[in-house]
């Protein structure tokens, strides 16, 4: 984001891009002041989290790399993304999946309680509960973001898409892997529930509202509850598009 593309008429709006973006040195060092800003509460200062991300930043690169991605990702799918600074500043998918990424790398180094705060904080703020032990890829939207769920043992591949209200959950009491594993651009529509250690295949398109309790294969389309297949197979990754359309309704039994 150079500077100088970055404009703004509303002088009430000076502090915040001046705190926000202008006064660091580069998009890292932005990453870690904006989830500082954000999770800071009583008991962990905004000071000590800018510290803990950039830590994480230096021990994994690719935490940098992974943010640009995601930013590039909604410039790139969301119609309501005007520029780069707008989700950077306010949309709290893009937050949540970077406060994940520094939790994820606090899960793996056995600081759990830390993660776990991470986790409760992001919950709290954004309405979204991601817990840390799950794997994101790069290239990740989450639109909107409310209501989102992505439970402990969940893997999520790269250019995924999903809305607000998804649930990545389980079937129940199940111990060990129990949640989902999303393929390459794979895009879940608003509301749909995935349930269980099922695999859902490269580039297959989730209806909103759907409950998904099978395997789903690639470049598939599934919708209703229980979630069947519709329409015949398509060859595009649709979380690129965000085509949300269904075919007409042709159910494969």
């Amino acid at each position: 984001m150079r500077r100088e593309a970055i404009v703004c008429c509303d002088p009430i709006m000076e502090r915040v891009m001046r705190t926000g973006i202008h006064d660091h040195a580069g998009f890292g060092n932005a990453v870690a002041a904006l989830i500082g800003r954000k999770m800071a509460d009583s008991a962990v200062p905004a000071d000590a989290l800018v510290e803990l991300a950039q830590a994480a930043q230096q021990a994994e690169p690719g935490l940098v790399l992974a943010a640009a991605d995601d930013l590039r990702a909604i410039r790139e799918r969301d119609p309501a993304c005007p520029d780069y600074v707008t989700p950077f500043l306010y949309f709290k998918g893009y937050q949540a999946i970077q406060v994940h990424r520094v939790a994820h790398w606090l899960w793996a180094a056995g600081r759990r309680h830390l993660a776990g705060h991470l986790q409760s904080r992001c919950s709290e703020l954004f309405g979204m509960d991601i817990h840390p032990a799950a794997v994101l890829g790069r290239r990740i939207l989450i639109d909107h973001g409310t209501g989102i769920v992505i439970g402990e043992t969940c893997v999520l591949g790269d250019d995924v898409s999903m809305l607000q209200g998804v649930t990545l959950g389980g079937t129940g009491k199940h111990q060990g892997d129990r949640h989902p594993k999303i393929h390459r651009g794979v895009l879940i529509g608003a509301g749909a529930k995935v349930l269980g250690n099922i695999v859902i295949g490269e580039g297959a398109k989730v209806g909103a509202g759907s409950i998904v309790l099978e395997p789903v294969p690639p470049y598939t389309t599934v919708v209703g509850n229980p979630a069947r297949r519709v329409g015949t197979r398509h060859s595009n990754l649709p979380a690129l598009t965000m085509d949300q359309s269904l075919p007409p309704v042709d159910y494969v039994i």
